[in-house]
């Protein structure tokens, strides 16, 4: 093998050196990525490909969306795994004298990336025309032929590249063609029958069956069923199933870590009660099931999330297929699936996702109780959803106000207050309530106080328009700027046909007044941008509903806006799933404290770091612990220090700082007073300090690939005054820096405590 590696070294040495020249020099960059061209490509791409789906026939729509799935699909999972285990040096790290024309990097050199993508969308754009050989194929042999001369990879890594992505494009694309002639004809035998053939879409000549315009104005459609009504039901079908399928293979992959409100939540878990200082029992409970069954890893802390999330879609599916219609209600899956704050509640397990899960199975049962036939046991399952939806989070107790605005609104539901149904649903609540009740009985209803200051209740009212705007961004970013100003649109247009359809009015009722609620609080205080989470799934279905009425009447703006916002709605939720994305696609990653992920990584580290220093202080000859300053910090110390996870039950490793006012729940447990427990043991005190602060204009400095530069002044941690009143002496280790790869992505500061005293 050492004749092909020097053929390969001869090889990259002609390219690299001999065949330079200034009009390569600018050219080859470019092609690579170089030269901003990066800032273009993508956003260019994006466009082409929404063109594609929107105003293309099916056989370009196929293509872009088998483009777009290989690309996406075999780079993370074939090419950078195979990068991972050859781990060939690139050549600017292993042979002297190198042109480095866009620098270098030290991923792995063998396969190219960039000649794996593009030939795997020369082979599938082959496959579906011919003729595109023509201009697919010079532009990725361009490609590949730029990375070579540009000096990140050896010839060999581009053939390989393109072996592999010719390779796996061309299976891909007939293993689902193949897919499509086994599941097409038994489950959706109308789409078959068109689309014989996902390669070669022409449609058959058999008579061509067409779905009828679907009536959504109607308020129910029980008896009108589109031709292909149980296709698209199957199609949200499989969705759901692969959705959720993935999102636990993500979580098992372990890219992230716990969020801090994870961690502290599953510590809960670990000490079951009515209630605690800031929540209701729920969230302990859903993490007590998953680590007693899968134990206390991050899947077992995760696991009911995904499936939340798979219930909620598959519920809301089969309602708005039954009261609208089925293709509606596969788009609108789609589109709660690409919006940025919903997909959080796909994967971290807080108290949202059960919430949502509560709240839309409260207003699919409600619906069917409003009815004139609405029946008794359906008032009942609206009183447990409502109330297992209070025991995970307040918020739910909204829902009574707005099932007030809607007897209010529509008069014909007013019927049902004369029977028992309404009110055994608002017994079935109050009786949910208890346990909330009894335990802040039992600590002088700490959590109110706790919530009104969240709420800022206990200041003085100065009014702002700040909080305001602050709700509104936050909103539109984490809603997808699109779909916030058509929820919004939506909200207001329907109002003037509100009475030809109760259920467009029933979704307003069942969102609006908590979403509103929330913006109008936002003059008074910061609202925090998950409060109105509940609220989404109503409110997108009235857009839904409404926008596509507006398509039905002749709207043609709106389509490619929908589409566009999928894709938008797509990329952000992956960038939020895995920041390095940014990073492959305009070759540097985000800076240390912009990072999205930040939350949920290098939380192994900064345990690894205190763990070590614990060890240390233990060595000396007396028992060490732990004490952190926040009760955050605390959970995910008590999560990911070994030690710590194992003796939580017993003996706590890990305390919060000690407090004479109740400020989070170590407060109401007794084996949490290291005063009490650890007299004369040493300890470890940490606290966790800001990220570094961005000089102003950074964005740009980024965005031209220049070097972003830090303030000059950094704040640093000042010995807490408290421990020299608890300890005999105490020794200052210095700030420490936590990486993720190359960034800082936390910093803490540690101290060594010596003889808490008696």
């Amino acid at each position: 093998m050492h004749w092909l590696q020097s053929l390969d070294t001869s090889l990259f040495y002609f390219t690299n050196h001999s065949l330079s020249n200034p009009f390569f020099d600018w050219l080859m960059p470019l092609l690579s990525g170089g030269h901003g061209a990066m800032r273009w490509f993508v956003p260019l791409a994006l466009l082409i490909i929404i063109a594609m789906l929107c105003f293309g026939k099916a056989r370009l729509r196929l293509c872009a969306l088998m483009i777009f799935l290989v690309v996406a699909l075999g780079d993370p999972l074939i090419i950078n795994t195979i990068k991972k285990a050859v781990h060939r040096p690139r050549p600017c790290m292993a042979l002297p004298h190198v042109i480095e024309r866009l620098g270098c990097s030290h991923s792995g050199s063998m396969p190219s990336a960039h000649a794996a993508n593009w030939f795997a969308a020369t082979m599938i754009a082959f496959l579906f025309y011919r003729k595109s050989l023509w201009f697919m194929l010079p532009m990725a042999l361009a490609v590949a032929f730029s990375r070579v001369y540009n000096g990140v990879h050896y010839p060999g890594d581009v053939l390989a590249g393109a072996i592999l992505g010719a390779g796996y494009a061309a299976a891909f694309t007939i293993a689902a063609n193949s897919l499509w002639q086994f599941i097409g004809k038994k489950w959706f035998p109308l789409w078959h029958e068109q689309l014989p053939s996902l390669i070669n879409s022409i449609q058959s000549p058999k008579s061509k069956v067409q779905s009828p315009k679907p009536e959504i104005e109607k308020p129910s459609t029980f008896n009108f069923q589109p031709a292909t009504h149980s296709h698209w039901l199957r199609l949200g079908y499989i969705l759901i199933f692969v959705t959720l399928i993935a999102r636990w293979i993500y979580l098992v992959s372990g890219m992230i870590d716990l969020e801090k409100d994870e961690t502290y939540q599953w510590i809960w878990s670990k000490h079951l009660a009515l209630s605690y200082y800031s929540k209701p029992v729920g969230i302990a409970l859903i993490q007590f099931v998953g680590t007693h069954i899968f134990g206390d890893t991050p899947f077992g802390v995760r696991f009911f999330s995904p499936l939340f999330a798979a219930i909620l879609s598959f519920i809301a599916l089969r309602f708005v297929a039954r009261e609208i219609n089925a293709r509606l209600a596969f788009f609108l899956l789609l589109i709660v699936s690409t919006v940025p704050l919903l997909a959080v509640g796909t994967i971290l397990m807080t108290v949202d996702p059960p919430l949502v899960l509560c709240w839309t199975w409260a207003l699919i049962a409600g619906w069917r109780a409003a009815q004139p036939g609405g029946k008794t046991r359906d008032w009942l399952i609206v009183g447990v959803a409502m109330g297992l939806g209070f025991l995970c989070k307040y918020t739910a107790a909204a829902q009574i106000v707005c099932w007030i605005i809607f007897f209010a609104l529509w008069p014909a539901a007013r019927i049902h207050l004369r029977k028992a149904g309404p009110w055994l649903a608002l017994l079935i609540f109050f009786i949910c309530m208890m346990p909330v009740l009894v335990w802040n009985a039992q600590h002088g209803w700490i959590t109110v106080h706790h919530v009104a200051g969240d709420a800022g209740m206990r200041t003085q009212w100065h009014p702002t328009l700040r909080y305001f705007w602050e709700f509104v961004f936050s909103q539109a970013a984490l809603l997808n700027p699109i779909f916030f100003i058509g929820m919004i649109w939506a909200m207001l247009g329907f109002w003037k046909f509100r009475r030809e359809n109760p259920l467009n009015l029933y979704f307003f009722c069942m969102g609006a007044p908590l979403f509103l609620g929330y913006w109008l609080f936002s003059f008074h205080s910061r609202v925090l941008p998950n409060w109105p989470v509940a609220a989404i799934p109503p409110l997108f279905c009235l857009m839904a509903v409404y926008w596509n009425k507006k398509i039905q009447d002749g709207a043609r703006f709106v389509k490619p806006f929908f589409v566009f916002a999928l894709a938008l709605g797509f990329f952000v939720v992956a960038f939020m799933f895995d920041s390095n994305l940014i990073g492959k696609i305009t070759g540097q990653l985000l800076p240390d404290e912009k990072d999205p992920s930040r939350r949920v990584r290098a939380w192994k580290p900064t345990a690894e770091v205190v763990e070590a220093a614990r060890e240390k202080l233990a060595a000396e000859g007396r028992p060490a612990f732990i004490i952190a300053d926040d009760y955050s910090l605390t959970a995910e110390l008590s999560f990911y220090v070994s030690q710590a996870r194992t003796v939580l039950k017993t003996t706590p490793l890990v305390y919060c700082s000690e407090s004479n006012q109740p400020r989070n729940q170590f407060y109401f447990w007794p084996q949490y007073d290291y005063l009490a427990h650890r007299k004369g043991d040493n300890a470890i005190y940490v606290t966790e300090l800001d990220p570094y602060t961005l000089e102003p204009g950074w964005f740009w400095k980024w965005l031209e690939h220049q070097p972003v530069n830090y303030a000059a002044h950094q704040k640093s941690a000042r010995t807490p005054e408290n421990l020299s009143e608890e300890f005999e002496s105490v020794t200052d280790l210095g700030e420490h820096e936590i990486f993720y790869g190359k960034r800082v992505f936390r910093r803490v500061h540690l101290w060594a405590c010596y003889d808490l005293k008696k």
